[in-house]
């Protein structure tokens, strides 16, 4: 049986690849379109829609708290330790998504 600490990993790292394949799918469409040279997209996605900007933030997120998060992780699975990390495994996978789901969907302005 796989322990939710391994899931919640897979399911970070997934996470954080969705959200590169929708960034990429909508950068590519908008070259397809030609609506934006492709040598004229920023990291950070500032010179696009405020959504594509919230898309690169949340991403960029995802990225900067794997390596904390993973690792604690991984840290517990190769010590065989996952039952000190299955409890909070899943809710913490969760309230990453849904940090990231409220950040791409934020009505606020800036």
């Amino acid at each position: 049986m796989t322990s939710p600490t391994a899931i919640a990993m897979t399911g970070f790292i997934g996470w954080t690849l969705a959200l590169l394949i929708l960034m990429e799918l909508l950068r590519g469409g908008l070259a397809v379109l030609k609506r934006i040279p492709t040598t004229e997209f920023k990291p950070d996605n500032s010179n696009l829609s405020p959504f594509m900007q919230r898309l690169a933030r949340a991403h960029a997120n995802c990225v900067e708290g794997l390596p904390l998060f993973g690792g604690l992780l991984l840290l517990a699975l190769a010590t065989g330790q996952t039952s000190i990390t299955d409890p909070l495994a899943f809710p913490l996978l969760a309230a990453r998504i849904a940090q990231s789901s409220l950040h791409l969907y934020s009505l606020h302005q800036q």
